[in-house]
């Protein structure tokens, strides 16, 4: 997709929450590898391992998972990489350069890579039994 953006929908087979998502795939060995249950800025979230700093397959809910909520509609998406370190590096990072070190989330090998794991993880999803 243009400008680094790669976002696809997911839809379950059952409607999980977040958490209960996340132990049904944690032990499957996905085309980035296992899944994980990051914490991101006041949440948790599904992602796999990053590619770089910016640049992770990250799957979260389509839907307001708060209070435990379930659904079956999910977003898979091409993002920076999720937890608190990772985005402290990259806001400081993009200030002292002007933007310039954020680049790579735009193109490039890492993100062509990262775009094509988003379509991976898509296919392995929908052929598990979820």
């Amino acid at each position: 997709m243009a400008f680094g953006i790669k976002f696809k929908k997911f839809v379950s087979k059952k409607e999980y929450t977040p958490e209960e998502l996340y132990e049904a795939i944690k032990d499957h060995e996905f085309t980035p590898g296992k899944p994980m249950w990051v914490k991101h800025m006041f949440t948790n979230i599904i992602c796999f391992p990053e590619v770089d700093r910016q640049n992770q397959v990250q799957l979260l809910p389509a839907f307001n998972a708060g209070g435990g909520k379930r659904g079956n509609k999910w977003n898979l998406q091409k993002a920076e990489a999720a937890g608190g370190k990772n985005v402290a590096k990259n806001v400081a990072l993009g200030i002292v350069s002007d933007g310039w070190a954020n680049l790579g989330s735009l193109g490039g090998k890492n993100s062509k890579l990262c775009e094509q794991q988003v379509e991976e993880v898509l296919k392995e999803l929908e052929s598990m039994d979820i």
